[in-house]
């Protein structure tokens, strides 16, 4: 069952605290989260999967109904960590350490049928390793850390056209260190991570905006993002980045790059999603912050309130009172939004003292 929570001053479709008890359990961190339709894929480093009371080989891809939470049979075996998943047309794309997939030479990269797990057309070789993956505007967009995919100059940012799959010559905005983070949202497509320029442009500070089609750098969206950007979300309001550095930050900003919020933690923050006027936060932090200031180790030194791994706040930036308390060293990794579900993925094992192995849906 999902427990609908509704806060004083919070949207009803707030997500309740207690995590569904029919969901996949994994023996490996989860990394990637993806739909298409009714179905939800997981990448990591995970070799099997638990359902129903049964363990099922899954090395590192798997595959699940959204609504039951009953694990499918699809499963193309790859065999290294994938760390990126986006769902676009006809196929679901993998990014990560892999070299094969399904049996197949795969160098960092592969396309797979979305029912069946069959690896598909789609087949580059990537100098250095991959973060990220989005879609839109006819482009799979790619970001990392990388020098090179097949023969030719990409520094960490490339796209590939989604029908025919080759390398878009057109798109490459070079970014000066690794991308973490991609969201497109219309004809942009945003980027978060440790670079300090993008195409030689300065303010692109970690986290930048970019035209989906030409790569060419949106100035009207500088926002000089305070610490190494691990995930972005986008909304009508603006734009969410989760930020590492001493002590993590969830921060919002608006589409002119000002900050309208910003919450501080203890830890970084990995993983952020906002919807129905909450932004959901995970990473590896046990308090939030009640001021923005913090200390040595990212300790918060005005007051907090403990949150274990997970935690909400509201479109004003105020802490919201969402609480599932994770466990882990380093918790969460990865949020997700579909069918009226919150899903988060990581290294945990346990959400409110309940067993939920590295996956809960909420």
């Amino acid at each position: 069952m999902v427990a609908v929570l509704v806060l004083a001053g919070l949207p009803a479709t707030a997500v309740g605290v207690r995590a569904r008890e029919i969901t996949p359990a994994f023996n490996g961190s989860v990394y990637a989260i993806a739909h298409r339709g009714d179905v939800t894929y997981v990448g990591g480093e995970f070799t099997t999967a638990t359902s129903a009371g049964r363990t099922y080989p899954r090395l590192r891809l798997a595959a699940f109904d959204t609504r039951s939470g009953t694990l499918l049979p699809w499963a193309p075996p790859a065999d290294a960590t994938v760390r990126a998943l986006a769902a676009a047309g006809d196929s679901v794309y993998a990014a990560g350490d892999f070299h094969r997939v399904g049996g197949l030479d795969r160098d960092s990269l592969a396309r797979l049928h979305p029912d069946t797990g069959a690896v598909r057309s789609f087949r580059h070789d990537l100098t250095g390793t991959a973060y990220a993956l989005a879609s839109g505007n006819g482009l799979l967009y790619l970001g990392g850390s990388f020098t090179r995919v097949d023969d030719h100059r990409r520094a960490n940012l490339a796209a590939f056209s989604l029908v025919t799959g080759k390398l878009d010559g057109r798109w490459r905005p070079d970014a000066d260190d690794a991308v973490h983070a991609l969201a497109v949202r219309g004809p942009k497509v945003f980027l978060g991570g440790g670079f300090h320029t993008v195409a030689e442009v300065t303010g692109t500070l970690r986290l930048a905006a970019v035209h989906g089609t030409t790569g060419e750098v949106d100035d009207d969206f500088l926002p000089r993002a305070p610490a190494e950007v691990r995930a972005i979300a986008v909304d009508g309001d603006g734009v969410y980045a989760a930020t590492a550095g001493v002590g993590g930050r969830a921060i919002s900003y608006s589409y002119a790059g000002k900050v309208r919020w910003e919450r501080v933690f203890d830890g970084d923050a990995a993983a952020i999603v906002t919807a129905g006027g909450l932004t959901y936060v995970g990473g590896h932090f046990d308090s939030a912050c009640l001021t923005s200031k913090n200390g040595a180790h990212g300790a918060c030194t005005d007051g907090s309130e403990p949150r274990y791994k997970l935690a909400a706040v509201t479109r004003t930036g105020k802490l919201a009172s969402w609480a599932p308390q994770a466990n882990g060293v380093i918790g969460v990794r990865v949020l997700a939004l579909s069918k009226g579900t919150l899903q988060a993925g990581g290294d945990f094992t346990l959400i409110a003292g309940q067993e939920r192995r590295r996956f809960a849906v909420f």
